[in-house]
């Protein structure tokens, strides 16, 4: 096996995790592979002569990539304060490998859109300091900031993830689906007693609408329960989303809108809500081809 077979089997070892990490900081599926493949061409024309820690070298490319991206779309976007959801990783069956291993440590819908509010130094220093294990010594280097500073920027984004109070999903899918079962059963007859009993007292259900106008909020059971509609000439098919129990929700045989539920402690403490025509229409043609 000659060099460049080596270094690109080495690289196809790497890929899964930095696939990972980049989106973890990105929120794209498109454009982490675009810096993925940045640190592949990268590394086909540097060799390996030079580098000590291939996994390292390569996780320090990737992050400086999804640095500069970050960095350039916060430059491009007209309401530089507007949330998006990040893409949605949706199927009509299980999960396959690649979007479990996107998926793994419970990086949910919720994680990523508090993580889409954070400076990218801070997300940069959160996303591999603490979901993989990269010393403050290395992160250092790539945002620029002392070790010391580095790790102010990761307790700074670790406070506000944890104050944003990310619920963590149930990891067993059958103890979800029943749950959102329930849900469902009390939203098909308006049962507003059973729909306050399925939901946690502090729910979020969050609306998003796309680039159209600002995702919406509404907090607690009561007011949750208020919102709850079953849309007339509906259809809800279920699905996975971002690895927790959803729906996509058809009206007139035309995608509509997609729902995700985080079930924590048997109740739901989260509903995301996508009315982003572009991100329901991506979302139906992925559940078809999944099955």
């Amino acid at each position: 096996m000659d060099e460049t077979e080596w270094l690109a089997d080495r690289f196809e070892q790497e890929r899964p995790r930095l696939r990972a990490v980049a989106y973890r900081m990105l929120g794209s599926v498109a454009e982490a592979d675009d810096a993925v493949q940045d640190a592949w061409l990268r590394l086909s024309r540097a060799g390996s002569e030079q580098i000590d820690n291939l996994g390292g070298w390569l996780t320090t490319v990737v992050a400086r990539e999804c640095l500069h991206q970050w960095r350039s779309r916060r430059r491009r976007r007209e309401d530089p304060l507007a949330e998006h959801l990040p893409d949605l990783l949706v199927s009509g069956g299980e999960l396959d490998p690649e979007q479990e291993m996107l998926l793994a440590d419970s990086v949910g819908l919720a994680l990523l859109v508090v993580l889409e509010q954070l400076t990218p130094g801070e997300r940069l220093a959160f996303v591999l300091h603490d979901m993989f294990d990269v010393p403050f010594g290395e992160i250092a280097g790539i945002v620029g900031r002392t070790p010391a500073a580095t790790r102010q920027l990761a307790s700074r984004a670790r406070r506000r993830v944890h104050g944003a109070d990310v619920p963590r999903a149930e990891p067993d899918l059958a103890r979800q689906r029943k749950v959102v079962e329930a849900f469902y059963a009390a939203a098909r007859t308006a049962d507003f007693d059973a729909l306050v009993r399925v939901l946690d007292p502090e729910v979020v259900l969050r609306t998003d609408f796309g680039a159209a106008q600002p995702a919406t909020v509404v907090r607690g059971a009561a007011a949750v329960a208020e919102q709850t509609r079953v849309p007339r000439g509906g259809q809800l098919r279920p699905i996975l989303v971002n690895g927790v129990i959803g729906a996509l929700i058809s009206r007139d045989g035309r995608p509509y809108s997609v729902m995700a539920f985080t079930v924590a402690d048997d109740r739901i403490a989260r509903i995301d809500v996508i009315h982003d025509t572009d991100r329901v229409r991506d979302a139906a043609s992925a559940v078809d081809r999944t099955g």
